[in-house]
């Protein structure tokens, strides 16, 4: 099965169309080597993506006949995926808090005095 099908069968993908994209970027790589969409996947193979920010790893258990349902992907793949991955995401998440929500408009004086206070004592 080609590799933009497989990724969509196993739902790391909403269209195909989004994960042929990504395997022309270069997010894919089936054992290390950069992965063309039309790339075979076969079992045992090992698959990393680059998704979200985050480096997924996956081990392929089994070829899936057509797209399968969210409780039956487990019997396709192995999430092989560090946990570290998912850590650093959230770490990403909270660091965001401290920027303004969007649509409120520009930053006030003081928040801009803030900004440049932060910005000097971390040089």
């Amino acid at each position: 099965m080609r590799i933009d099908k497989y990724l969509w069968c196993v739902r790391y993908y909403k269209t195909r169309t989004l994960a042929t994209t990504a395997c022309k970027k270069g997010q894919v790589k089936v054992n290390q080597d950069i992965a063309k969409p039309s790339r075979e996947v076969y079992a045992t193979d090992t698959i990393e993506l680059r998704k979200n920010q985050i480096n997924y790893k996956l081990k392929v258990n089994d070829i899936p006949p057509n797209r399968v349902g969210a409780k039956l992907v487990d019997i396709y793949r192995t999430d092989i995926t560090p946990k570290e991955q998912f850590e650093a995401q959230e770490l990403l998440k909270f660091s965001k808090d401290y920027y303004r929500k969007k649509g409120t408009g520009r930053p006030t004086k003081k928040d801009r005095r803030d900004i440049d206070d932060f910005t000097i004592e971390n040089e």
